[in-house]
């Protein structure tokens, strides 16, 4: 959703039933009808100027600060690929 990795660094467990309210921005295009990666042709979420970007959000509603940080990634690699033979 934010164009890279997130590290859950809080140690909290279980589940959590959250309401994050934030305005849509370059960050955000990754979500569900923000017409970003992986949602071609989607609507948009309006901006609207009286929300917090999703970074001041999550920092003034949740006490959660998302930190630039170097981590472990799971990476795909695939080193041979061949077309299938004919039956």
């Amino acid at each position: 959703m934010l164009d890279r990795p997130v590290l859950d660094k809080t140690g909290f467990t279980g589940a959590f039933d959250l309401k994050l309210r934030f305005t849509a921005d370059q960050a955000t295009m990754g979500l569900p009808g923000s017409g970003g990666p992986g949602d071609p042709g989607g609507s948009g979420i309006p901006a609207n100027p009286d929300l917090p970007n999703i970074f001041a959000a999550l920092q003034e509603q949740l006490g959660l600060k998302l930190v630039p940080a170097k981590g472990p990634v799971e990476v795909l690699v695939i080193d041979h690929v061949e077309r299938p033979t004919a039956n």
